[in-house]
């Protein structure tokens, strides 16, 4: 028999651009999916950078999207729309989605979904689409990285860092990570990074070259720019590339043009909230074919951070803001 559902649920609603404290909990309808969506139950649901951002009114979501912060979650098929088969209905699933996460429902597009492998815990599965879907695309689809070459990521013990770590090293890449202190450089080795460095004690440009002998990384993951974005590719290797996935230190840059073309580096970049619908269930599939497996066999999981009830998001997004995490931070929606 359908299931019978709420009419209202609680949501946590950025009530006006500004900091954690403008998250409030509010009452909104539960929404109704469309014939190529599917209604979670949320149960758990990722805090991510772009929701600080959308907080903070610098990362508006795209059209159509909600204006409920949140792109992963994590809970049980609750409702299916006309078009989607009846196999993705009561079971559990993991979905990046383009907004909507912090609520107790949360509408999703049927192909962005995975199924939660059994013995994964929902709070992991919600930790994971995010950054797998940005890693993989970035690293590998946009990066070409490939076994036996060397990757620098900034930021070793985010969200982003922590599974590009986890993901290279899956495949055979070496990993060289930065870190704002030797308690994270030492989170991050742990984590599987063969190396890494403290950029507030040593260059970052010279460790790399002293790591790889001269030769320099093949691939840079950034997520600062700015003024990091000639250092980066000071950091590459002859072909190297540097693929960027935010502007922390700025959306302007200048570079030596006359290096990169002798060096033959490549610079490309992207965004994927806003990436067509179709996009992303291409993505999606070729996660589910090329990584899920490592998910349900126990070799690729989300770093944890902390987790928080959703009626605490603005504290959540006070940890991220400090920068004292290592992993994912995830709020506790539903219980059950």
């Amino acid at each position: 028999m359908p299931r019978t559902l709420p009419d209202t649920m609680n949501v946590v609603a950025i009530a006006e651009p500004g900091g954690p404290e403008v998250l409030k909990l509010e009452q909104r309808p539960v929404p109704q999916p469309g014939p190529d969506e599917v209604l979670v139950k949320v149960a758990w649901a990722g805090v991510n950078r772009p929701d600080v951002l959308q907080r903070q009114g610098l990362y508006p979501p795209p059209p159509g999207a909600s204006d409920i912060p949140g792109l992963e979650i994590a809970g049980e098929v609750v409702s299916c729309g006309a078009d989607v088969g009846p196999e993705l209905g009561g079971g559990m699933v993991c979905a990046l989605v383009s907004g909507g996460g912090y609520a107790e429902y949360c509408l999703a597009k049927a192909d962005h979904c995975l199924p939660v492998p059994a013995g994964v815990p929902l709070e992991e599965a919600a930790a994971l689409p995010e950054t797998l879907f940005t890693v993989w695309h970035n690293v590998f689809e946009r990066g070409w990285a490939r076994d036996g070459e060397t990757l620098l990521v900034h930021g070793g013990t985010s969200g982003i860092g922590t599974m590009a770590i986890k993901l290279a090293r899956l495949f055979g890449i070496e990993v060289i990570v930065t870190c704002g202190s030797e308690e994270k450089c030492a989170a991050a080795r742990a984590l599987g990074a063969d190396h890494a460095i403290n950029y507030r004690d040593e260059d970052f440009v010279e460790a790399v070259r002293r790591i790889t002998g001269g030769r320099g990384a093949d691939l840079v993951l950034d997520m600062v720019a700015g003024s990091y974005t000639q250092r980066n590719l000071d950091c590459l290797a002859e072909d190297g590339r540097l693929v960027t996935i935010a502007v922390l230190g700025g959306a302007k840059a200048e570079i030596n043009m006359a290096k990169l073309m002798v060096k033959r580096h490549t610079m490309t970049g992207s965004t994927l909230r806003a990436r067509p619908d179709s996009f992303k269930a291409l993505l999606a599939n070729e996660i589910r074919e090329q990584v899920w497996p490592a998910v349900g066999e126990g070799a690729l999981r989300p770093a944890m951070d902390r987790s928080f009830p959703l009626a605490e998001a603005a504290a959540a997004h006070a940890r991220m803001e400090g920068g004292d995490h290592i992993g994912k931070i995830v709020l506790q929606v539903t219980h059950g």
